[in-house]
């Protein structure tokens, strides 16, 4: 595998240091669930701001910055996508009025690229039926044999 070069690592770095409003508000949202999120994840030549590495989703949160940059953006994408990486953006605006809609789409397209795993899988044994446990249908010796007693000895 090849390692990142070092000014990435850094600008991916300083990057996590001083996330976005839009970042933030998702992030906090985001960091509990399963399958896991990294912040500013290096992809070759760019950073993507959050990214799943096992869906192979990369979030983008765009601002208005991202309106004279089309070409940039168009040309990241389709690099991200030729690499096998499934691409959303959001605008920072959507963000901040629908925080938790944005994570859930986020979530949902999560589990549609690891082929409809559930976004947020349940603790362990959560949601479980309990299972009593059976007692045995053998008389207890001493307590009724053949023909009368109860196993339970009452």
């Amino acid at each position: 595998m090849k390692r990142v070069p070092a000014h990435m690592t850094a600008n991916a770095r300083a990057l996590r240091n001083a996330p976005t409003e839009a970042e933030r508000l998702i992030w906090r949202r985001l960091s509990r669930f399963r399958p896991k999120f990294t912040r500013q994840l290096s992809v070759g030549p760019y950073i993507v701001d959050l990214a799943n590495r096992e869906a192979r989703l990369a979030v983008e949160f765009d601002g208005s910055q991202h309106l004279e940059a089309g070409d940039y953006d168009a040309q990241r994408t389709a690099f991200l996508e030729g690499q096998g990486w499934t691409v959303i953006r959001f605008w920072n605006g959507d963000v901040y009025e629908n925080p938790d809609g944005v994570g859930e789409a986020i979530l949902q397209k999560a589990a549609e690229c690891l082929g409809g795993t559930h976004p947020h899988p349940l603790p362990f044994r959560e949601g479980r039926k309990r299972v009593p446990r059976s007692r045995s249908a053998t008389p207890l010796p001493g307590k009724g044999g053949a023909g009368g007693g109860s196993a339970t000895g009452g």
